[in-house]
């Protein structure tokens, strides 16, 4: 068989967009906001971005971008472990660890490399993962990158992780692996137990908290802090392409663990450095998480807000307290008409269809950011009454 083969018998895509129905790669022609001109049309309302303290068009963030640029070129022309190292990346990771509570912090160029890079170089052959089996995708690869067994549990099933505990020896490699908020439907991990278990049984826990920090606890500091758990975590993994509105992401741990991952990572020894710009406006974003607490209040209140409107109109939702709503639809061909409709509407959603969740759990996930208004979220709701009710989701 010719290797290009699955590649011409592949038409899933090519028939949604045939009925009008593809709902992926669309163009934006403005930059990220609450508004944006999309696929040429103007004022689409965004509910699908992970933009969520509106950050990506602060103009103090932009300034520091551009200052960068400026000062330091386009690129490093290199990796970290070579050329690519600026001393706004130190004062990054310096300022990353104490933020976050850790002796150190380590930058990776992009999210999903992190969690590539930080799995892959401490779990090793004879140790052992434990993987909530809806972690992130980045979760399972650096997993395969591994040569540790992986072994996953039951979402959130705290019985079904210690029934795995159980059968592990003491003296073997542990590292429980788990997102801190589940980027599908706005969860949060039951890291108390977790970390209770993990005490219990000598294993190591590492927390993805990519949609948690800059979002939640009293500083902004993730899932972890929210909990009342952080002086229980081994590792938080965190990204910068969420509220810090850039583009990379970072691990903080124990000086020794980041030493180790610096030295032994391949995704990041053998990948080029975030670029001045990136790191520039990172720190400009963690400057205002650290100072400007009343924009996660007001995101929770839109939040709550967003929720009670849905749930009055008859949707059935997860209701939560991160600015992920899912709006549960149950069909995939339904999912994608109703994501098309919604966008005919002004309203830009995201569709979450086969395998990321089972068939008959397909949803519209919609994401919310700290500055939207709530008119512009009245505005959604009469675009969803709309689409639901011609749809039959709602009464």
């Amino acid at each position: 068989m010719d290797l290009f083969t699955k590649c011409h018998e592949f038409t899933a895509a090519k028939e949604l967009s045939a009925i009008g129905l593809y709902p992926y790669f669309h163009e934006l022609q403005t930059g990220q906001d609450t508004e944006v001109t999309m696929s040429h049309r103007e004022n689409v309302l965004m509910i699908g971005s992970n933009n969520y303290l509106g950050l990506t068009s602060d103009p103090r963030v932009k300034q520091a971008a551009i200052d960068a640029v400026k000062k330091y070129g386009s690129g490093c022309s290199g990796s970290r472990f070579l050329n690519g190292t600026l001393d706004l990346h130190t004062q990054l990771e310096k300022e990353l660890a104490e933020f976050m509570g850790f002796e150190s912090a380590l930058l990776f160029s992009t999210g999903f490399q992190s969690n590539l890079g930080i799995i892959s170089a401490i779990a090793s052959k004879g140790d052992y993962i434990l993987c909530d089996r809806l972690n992130h995708a980045s979760i399972y690869d650096g997993c395969r990158l591994s040569f540790a067994k992986t072994l996953k549990y039951e979402h959130n099933d705290m019985n079904d992780l210690e029934r795995l505990l159980k059968n592990l020896g003491p003296d073997v490699g542990k590292l429980i692996v788990t997102d801190g908020v589940f980027s599908m439907e706005g969860d949060l991990a039951n890291l108390p137990v977790i970390c209770e278990l993990a005490r219990k049984y000598n294993a190591r826990v590492m927390v993805d908290d990519a949609h948690g920090i800059g979002v939640l606890g009293k500083n902004g500091r993730g899932t972890a802090e929210y909990l009342g758990v952080e002086d229980q975590v081994d590792l938080i993994m965190g990204t910068f392409s969420k509220s810090f509105a850039s583009l990379g992401g970072f691990v903080a741990a124990p000086e020794v663990v980041c030493h180790y991952i610096k030295h032994t990572s391949r995704p990041l020894i053998f990948s080029a450095s975030m670029t001045p710009a990136a790191v520039a406006s990172v720190l400009a974003s963690l400057e205002i998480i650290r100072t400007e607490p009343e924009r996660r209040e007001h995101l929770s209140q839109l939040s709550q807000y967003f929720q009670a409107g849905l749930e009055k109109l008859g949707f059935k939702i997860k209701k939560g307290i991160t600015p992920i709503v899912p709006v549960w639809v149950g069909d995939m061909n339904k999912t994608f008409l109703a994501c098309k409709m919604l966008f005919d509407e002004g309203v830009y959603v995201n569709p979450v269809v086969a395998p990321a969740v089972p068939p008959d759990s397909t949803m519209i996930r919609t994401s919310l950011t700290a500055t939207h208004t709530f008119a512009q979220l009245d505005r959604a709701l009469v675009a969803f009454a709309k689409v639901g009710r011609a749809l039959e989701l709602i009464p």
